[in-house]
């Protein structure tokens, strides 16, 4: 069976990392202060259903987008991750700890980051200098654990082995133009690192949880958002979706799906849920989809290139 990848964080700000690396695991809290052994099913969605209730009761102002969030960390741990993958941890903002996932799950009570796997470290470290923009980016993402199987080649690399890591990305099949995919897959970043100079910031804010974004990628049990964001008011949660080469029909059935699955799983008793699909041209098959499609905007973007004399 082919390994897979995760990013997985030592509490906040990695306060717990030299614990981690001491005892030899990764985990997670969320102060579920219960042992989950025999709990864990094999897709996160049953187990959102058990976990996301007991969330509740333990901090009953969590959301259940936060919950859910929650929980989806807590089945990573617990079931999705395998004894013989590859987990990587942030050592600050300059290197990255890689370690083996050597057992399975156990619960610590009364300790930090009770929910453990126990990892097997390694000596080799990656400075974050190394990795790609696409890699540096995909490590972004505020959940304490992601996985982040795109960037499986990469870290290879890094480890000299020759596995041949399973790749997530967009199927190829759907991809409708790739010099536009290879423009559009940096728009994300963009749109995260300047939300507040956008029209859309005037009335959402990017999802977060306990003062870190989350709402960057997204996961979902059918893949994940581009963005997902929420009004200042908190009544109307967007799912943002980028085009990124893809194919018309592709892109809008994709974010009716994501938007269904909000309404389904996390919205809140006054909350509804919209979509935007942002392209880099205007997409005529998409603008006639969306006639029938009620409850998703389109925009197109644009981008300023200018050249600035500094002298003459």
């Amino acid at each position: 069976m082919t390994r897979r990848y995760y990013k997985a964080m030592a509490g906040r700000k990695q306060e717990f990392l030299p614990l981690c690396l001491s005892d030899g695991f990764v985990g997670v809290d969320f102060d579920v202060d219960t042992d989950l052994s025999g709990s864990f099913t094999d897709e996160w969605h049953d187990f959102n259903k058990v976990i996301i209730p007991l969330i509740k009761k333990f901090q009953p102002e969590k959301t259940k987008i936060g919950a859910g969030l929650a929980g989806g960390c807590i089945w990573r741990i617990g079931k999705g991750i395998r004894t013989g993958d590859i987990v990587l941890c942030p050592n600050g903002e300059k290197e990255l700890h890689i370690g083996e996932v050597s057992g399975d799950y156990f619960y610590v009570p009364g300790q930090p980051l009770q929910h453990r796997r126990k990892v097997t470290w390694f000596e080799e470290r990656i400075p974050r200098n190394d990795l790609s923009t696409d890699f540096k980016n995909a490590l972004g993402a505020g959940l304490s654990v992601i996985c982040i199987d795109d960037h499986g080649s990469e870290i290879e690399n890094f480890l000299g082995g020759n596995s041949k890591p399973v790749t997530l990305t967009t199927n190829d099949e759907s991809i409708e133009d790739p010099a536009v995919f290879a423009l559009e897959k940096y728009l994300e970043e963009f749109l995260i690192s300047n939300w507040d100079k956008t029209q859309l910031s005037k009335k959402y804010d990017i999802y977060s949880e306990d003062g870190q974004t989350v709402g960057q990628q997204y996961e979902t049990d059918t893949g994940r958002i581009d963005i997902l964001a929420i009004s200042k008011d908190h009544k109307e949660l967007l799912v943002i979706e980028l085009k990124k080469g893809r194919a018309s029909d592709k892109v809008v059935g994709q974010i009716q799906t994501y938007m269904g699955y909000l309404i389904e799983e996390f919205v809140e008793e006054g909350q509804t849920v919209k979509g935007l699909i942002i392209a880099l041209e205007d997409d005529p098959k998409i603008r006639r989809a969306l006639v029938v499609a009620k409850g998703i905007d389109f925009y197109r973007y644009e981008v300023d290139f200018r050249l600035i004399p500094i002298s003459s």
